[in-house]
């Protein structure tokens, strides 16, 4: 296994390489096509190389484990604004990550995953918080692009693009974000016993009110589905805004009320980490939609455990091993995307969604741009 311990040792082996790199960190989010490949691990690229409190920023090496980088901002009462997803539940990656991989979620996997979670529909997903990147493309070079101020817009575009790109475009060297504040205080409002019509309606309407909504979320994964709420900020701003929002979603549903950092986290906490579908047979699809079409989903695919998130646009379902759930939303607008499933299944169906002619050109265009040679994660998201 190739595990280089500087960027300049990184560049110098990419640019000898002479067939495929499997690229892999934390090794805990083994999702797309499976890659042939010598191993390629950043797990050595550590260290957070800037952090200024004041300035909002934080800078690390992509190797820097996530809860290095949640642990240095927990202790200046800061956080990063995505609320990032942590796969290992739901892939059970944590005692046995993919081959190379630490088994610990790296804040370059983040990045390269674009991992967000519920507060996506108020703070924006990873992407959005991320304001420069350093990286390695295909050739060797060694590319920086973005700024550690969010006005420096210097190849703005090419900082979004690594976001979600999976290494198939460069290896993340330094990743470079803005931050936000703690919370301190939260509240989660439950309603339970809705339909996946009902409880997408109440969803939609508290998302439409002026409340400031943080997550939004409707678990029919049991017999008994729970539809939940949060609403997050200063302890005063989230009292009134919980008893406004009670009152206005009351003639929908009976609703309660959960307050406590501790509890409302562990709650969507679980949400985040689709923990509810994890350590269940089957494999496991999210798939995003207009969230008006998030109950056709249900009506497509029969009664099978769902988690609804982001307001019913994103929706996470088990399904039997081997099953391909697009041929069964046709006509929906939206994408599905194949989150867990075994290697055998991730060979014969593609993990993502198929693209426009259009885009796929542009996509091969891209690739061509920045991994001339095809050897960075090869038909990973192909």
């Amino acid at each position: 296994m190739l595990a280089p311990e500087t960027e300049a040792e990184l560049a110098a082996i990419v640019t000898a390489a002479t067939g495929p790199l499997r690229v892999v960190g934390g090794g805990t989010q083994p999702i797309g096509a499976p890659v042939t490949g010598e191993l390629l691990s950043t797990a050595q690229l550590t260290g957070i190389s800037l952090y200024e409190s004041g300035a909002l920023t934080i800078v690390a090496q992509a190797g820097t484990p996530l809860e290095d980088i949640t642990a240095a901002l927990d202790g200046e009462n800061q956080r990063l604004p995505f609320e990032p997803m942590d796969y290992r539940p739901l892939l059970g990656t944590g005692t046995t990550p993919a081959p190379g991989g630490t088994g610990q979620p790296t804040i370059g996997g983040t990045v390269a995953a674009n991992a967000s979670g519920p507060r996506r529909i108020q703070a924006g997903a990873c992407r959005d918080s991320l304001i420069g990147v350093r990286f390695v493309d295909g050739s060797g070079d060694i590319i920086k692009n973005g700024g550690r101020v969010m006005k420096n817009v210097t190849g703005y575009d090419l900082v979004k693009l690594m976001a979600g790109s999976r290494g198939t475009l460069g290896i993340l060297t330094e990743v470079a974000f803005k931050v936000l504040p703690g919370i301190a205080a939260s509240a989660t409002l439950r309603a339970t016993g809705l339909k996946d019509a009902q409880a997408i309606a109440l969803l939609s309407k508290a998302l439409g009110s002026p409340f400031e909504v943080s997550g939004a979320a409707h678990d029919a994964t049991g017999p008994d589905p729970v539809t939940l709420i949060r609403l997050e900020g200063f302890d005063a701003s989230v009292a009134y805004r919980t008893e406004q929002l009670t009152k206005l979603l009351s003639p929908l549903a009976d609703i309660t009320v959960d307050t406590g950092l501790t509890r409302v986290a562990y709650t969507w906490r679980s949400i985040r980490d689709a923990v509810p579908l994890a350590d269940r047979d089957g494999d496991v699809w999210r798939i995003s939609v207009k969230p008006s079409d998030g109950p056709q989903v249900a009506v497509r695919l029969g009664p099978v455990p769902r988690l609804y998130d982001w307001g019913g646009g994103l929706v996470s379902v088990l399904v039997a091993p081997g099953s391909d759930v697009r041929t069964k939303l046709q006509g929906l607008s939206g994408h599905a995307t194949l989150i867990r499933a075994s290697d055998a299944t991730r060979a014969v169906i593609p993990p993502f969604h198929p693209e426009p002619a259009a885009i796929a050109q542009l996509s091969q265009g891209l690739r061509q741009q920045f991994d001339p040679r095809q050897i960075l994660n090869p038909g990973l998201m192909a």
